[in-house]
């Protein structure tokens, strides 16, 4: 069974918008917040591109979303690492 590539996208949107809520430290480290933010409305307006062009870039604006994926990851450690210090 072949999953839709939309239904992907959707699942990998909720897993970082909730990721987000454990980074979300404004007063602490408002440049790392600040960076989360803007992933996620990289995010946004990749999905976007996605909808508007139904989907057909070759797969780059998911792999976009991947990266995005990752940066958001290495935020949220780094914020790990800068709590502990």
């Amino acid at each position: 069974m072949k999953i839709p590539k939309f239904f992907v996208g959707m699942v990998l949107g909720a897993t970082i918008s909730a990721g987000s809520i454990l980074v979300a430290q404004g007063p602490r480290r408002p440049n790392l917040y600040a960076a989360q933010q803007l992933i996620e409305q990289a995010w946004g307006k990749v999905t976007d591109a996605q909808r508007a062009n139904e989907f057909d870039m070759d797969g780059h604006a998911q792999r976009a979303k991947q990266f995005l994926g990752q940066a958001r990851q290495e935020i949220k450690l780094a914020t790990i690492a800068a709590n502990r210090h």
